[in-house]
């Protein structure tokens, strides 16, 4: 097939975080002999101006046998310019904003409306669409993002007092404060944020803890290979993408229990918490650093999320979009 990919988020040479999960997706599409044509944002910079870019670029991209759209507004709007049959991926924030702001419900029910299909990286994610927008009702699938099972391989954790980690942007969904707070409780150890935000200056300083800012995301393997567990007890949590890898790596991990964690966290891989609760993260920390090293049951758990069968999974849906083209 040839695929056009449009997206708000993609990596570039001044933000490679942006989007990887787009990016790994983009790469086993092609992989598995498909053309894919990118009409993408690889920058942070710009404004809402960007997504006239955004426009151009769809506008202006060869003829395609289907659009892939990631995040419904506004790279859904945006692909439905794309002169082909449409599926769009939604991520999370792009369905907490129906009824958050002005104009967005409207708009994501205009690309429900018009996608062939619409695909929710969780069950969680499913449920609070068709809940929010009932015309999503029989057109949605659950495929999370998927994990490169290579890139995130199993390696020796290092020996001496435990090394917690976060992985994700410093702000209060991903409720990093609380997490420094249940650290703190430890007394030992170390915990390191790898991200910025609004709340960086809120974590300097503090004792054990290491700011980081953000880092390439070809560089997160070795700060998984270097910590022992991964925490993202988020306030809310759609999928959890940092979880995903660093289960892959074999590493514990702390989670939410509010959103997609649950479906793919199970009890020998990491413990699920409260997130308003700080003790209760903190003996989760506790529970978390005491499981195996490494962790061949959070290995096995993120192996059904391999980004090869994932990508196997899309390419069927978008072989049924492209199929009702006539």
């Amino acid at each position: 097939m040839r695929i056009l990919l449009v997206s708000q988020m993609y990596p570039g040479p001044g933000a490679p975080d942006l989007g990887t999960f787009v990016a790994q997706l983009e790469r086993e599409l092609v992989e598995r002999g498909n053309e894919v044509d990118l009409a993408v944002l690889d920058t942070r910079a710009g404004g809402k101006l960007r997504y006239l870019t955004l426009a151009r670029r769809t506008l202006a991209a060869r003829r395609p046998d289907v659009v892939y759209a990631h995040f419904l507004v506004p790279s859904g709007l945006v692909a439905l310019a794309g002169r082909a049959p449409l599926v769009v991926t939604a991520h999370g924030r792009d369905v907490r904003n129906v009824g958050a702001i002005p104009g967005i419900a409207a708009a994501t029910r205009l690309v429900v409306g018009r996608a062939s299909a619409v695909v929710c990286v969780s069950e969680y994610l499913r449920g609070e669409l068709e809940a929010k927008v009932p015309e999503a009702r029989g057109k949605t699938e659950v495929v999370s993002s998927g994990v490169d099972l290579d890139a995130f391989a199993v390696t020796q954790p290092p020996g001496g007092p435990a090394r917690f980690l976060c992985v994700g942007a410093l702000e209060e969904r991903k409720n990093v404060v609380r997490l420094a707070d249940a650290f703190a409780r430890l007394g030992a150890g170390t915990l390191t944020f790898a991200g910025d935000g609004a709340l960086r200056t809120r974590l300097e300083g503090r004792e054990r803890v290491r700011v980081l800012g953000r880092v390439p995301h070809d560089e997160v393997p070795r700060l998984l290979a270097d910590s022992h567990v991964l925490c993202q007890p988020s306030l809310v949590e759609p999928l959890g993408q940092a979880l995903l890898e660093a289960m892959a790596c074999g590493r514990s991990v702390v989670a939410t229990r509010i959103g997609g964690p649950p479906e793919f966290v199970p009890p020998g891989a990491g413990v699920l918490v409260d997130p308003l609760d700080v003790e209760e993260i903190a003996r989760a920390m506790r529970l978390a650093e005491a499981f195996p090293r490494p962790n061949e049951a959070a290995r096995a758990a993120a192996a059904g999320h391999d980004v090869r069968r994932q990508a196997e999974r899309i390419e069927a849906i978008l072989s049924r979009a492209a199929g009702r083209r006539a």
